[in-house]
């Protein structure tokens, strides 16, 4: 395939597409409150009312504000609806027809929209996810054929260094510098790696974009194949996470179907290849070195860096791994430029950045920020604020993140004022907690979590983690001291500075950031 083609294809598609165009949610939150069915009567009302050749409905994926799906919207009409009933679907249709109908009626000017700055999701809630056809009348994959035509690795890799992304799956290292590591390694076999396994409580960033928008994630794997020499990928995503699977192998059969994944890409001497591993559910598997181990077919421990991935990854041979997110920013990164994306956030935070916006918030659902944007404008304006009382605190980066007060919400959301705060960016969940929160039972859930999830391959982690959450069990009973509060806080110290991987060196972090800004709290609890 060549350009033309590619184009030929997206003007054909667009051609095809009806003057309204009804967009029903189709991804995993709509579907458990009965979007399937929704969009069934959708589809049966306008071919009941002869209204086939004006209207079209599309199941698309997350259009975001995902607690109160199930969400029809009218395009181009920017009409949007929210908890439709099945029942209510023909009124919708017919409502287009100067009817009327009893949905519930949504707001596009509503904060929780207009504040958002959309480049991971920008198609996500517009496009049918099961068709090529559709992300290429997008403009997908124009980006690929331009690094494989119109640059060089090298010139990828610089592109990709200016823009400031840095890596949106937990610590924020520079995506860039990444790739250059591997691009410099000798000729030979090299992997690149997209991280699905999401595994923090309360997050569903990657399952949405997945869901919502596969082709973007490929898209991105092979610009980073091309760039850095690699000639196979892997997609490794939890098995919870059906319907992102299932659309992923749509996606990956679609475009090797149109030459686009697989043997000379665009008429090019570059393959790439990409295939699914299915994780178990080891939230210890989202660490690159456990991820590694299992889909090598061995059980998901961590092993010591260095070697790092990018020097001796995958079957001994160097690997880029970066996470859902990430791959998703490089479309848009080739298509508009490294200057314009480090345009947007701020200094040492480029781009945009994906949350799951959930806890005790009135809107619920997935919103992307522009880096720097406070945590008082995400919980109070797009969240509108708690449902009953006030905002006691935000917790960030799931496990290995912190509770920041609510005396700190005017903080910027950046990678490094969140750690400064004690907590972290993490891969993006974002957990609203009302005065009715005791914090140090959020301390213990967390340390419960990563207690259960601890690989068991090092002592500090594997016994760490249990006697930190008896310790928190103890002070919740009213039966410890303060020797007993000094030796948690020992044992938090221990616990970072000594465990072999990720997971233990930030579990103690929900206790850290707790006892810094709710001591008083656990003094309540302490015996005197």
């Amino acid at each position: 395939m060549d350009l033309p083609e590619l184009l030929e294809i997206a003007e054909k598609e667009r051609n095809n597409y009806k003057p309204i165009r009804v967009h029903c949610c189709t991804s995993t939150g709509c579907r458990a409150a009965n979007s399937v069915a929704v969009k069934k009567n959708l589809e049966g009302a306008v071919k009941e009312l002869g209204m086939s050749d004006r209207i079209q409905v599309v199941g698309v994926g997350c259009m975001g504000f995902c607690g109160n799906g199930p969400l029809v919207e009218i395009d181009p009409q920017d009409k949007l609806y929210e908890r439709v009933e099945p029942e209510q679907a023909a009124s919708i249709i017919d409502s287009l027809n100067g009817g009327t109908t009893t949905a519930q009626e949504g707001d596009f000017k509503h904060p929780f929209f207009t504040r958002q700055k959309r480049i991971v999701r920008e198609t996500s809630g517009k496009i049918d996810p099961e068709r090529i056809e559709e992300y290429i009348a997008a403009g997908g994959y124009q980006s690929l054929y331009k690094v494989i035509h119109d640059m060089n690795p090298a010139q990828v890799v610089e592109e990709i260094s200016k823009s400031g992304l840095r890596g949106r799956g937990g610590a924020g290292y520079p995506t860039g510098l990444k790739w250059a590591t591997v691009a410099k390694m000798p000729p030979g076999q090299k992997y690149v790696v997209c991280n699905g396994d999401e595994g923090d409580p309360g997050a569903f960033m990657d399952r949405s974009v997945l869901e919502s928008d596969p082709h973007r994630v490929l898209e991105g794997m092979a610009i980073a194949a091309y760039a850095v020499g690699a000639s196979e990928g892997y997609i490794y995503v939890r098995a919870e996470y059906p319907l992102a699977i299932e659309r992923l192998e749509i996606a990956i059969k679609q475009a090797k179907k149109l030459g686009i994944l697989g043997s000379q890409i665009f008429d090019s001497p570059f393959d790439f290849k990409v295939s699914i591993r299915i994780g178990a559910g080891a939230f210890v598997c989202g660490e690159e070195t456990a991820l590694i181990a299992s889909i090598e077919g061995g059980r998901g421990n961590p092993r010591p860096r260095p070697p790092y991935p990018a020097q001796s990854g995958l079957w001994g041979c160097p690997t880029l791994i970066n996470n859902v997110e990430t791959f998703a920013n490089i479309a848009a990164i080739v298509r508009e430029g490294a200057d314009w994306y480090a345009s947007i956030g701020t200094e040492k935070s480029k781009g945009t950045k994906v949350f799951a916006l959930t806890g005790k918030i009135r809107n619920n659902g997935l919103i992307e920020v522009p880096m720097g944007i406070t945590l008082r404008e995400i919980v109070e304006e797009m969240g509108g604020g708690v449902i009953e009382g006030e905002v006691k605190a935000v917790q960030t980066g799931g496990p290995s993140g912190g509770c920041i007060p609510s005396s700190l919400l005017d903080t910027p959301v950046e990678y490094d004022s969140l750690v400064q705060l004690g907590s972290m960016m993490g891969s993006g969940g974002m957990v609203v907690m009302d005065d009715t929160t005791s914090m140090v039972e959020v301390a213990q859930f967390y340390m419960e979590f990563c207690r259960g999830e601890s690989c068991g391959k090092c002592i500090p982690c594997r016994v760490g983690t249990v006697q930190m959450y008896q310790a928190l069990t103890k002070i919740l009973n009213k039966q410890a001291t303060m020797a007993d509060l000094e030796q948690l806080e020992a044992l938090c110290d221990m616990v970072k500075c000594t465990s072999l991987c990720g997971l233990g060196q930030s579990a103690p972090n929900p206790v850290l950031s707790t006892l810094r800004y709710f001591r008083d709290e656990y003094l309540a609890l302490i015996q005197k």
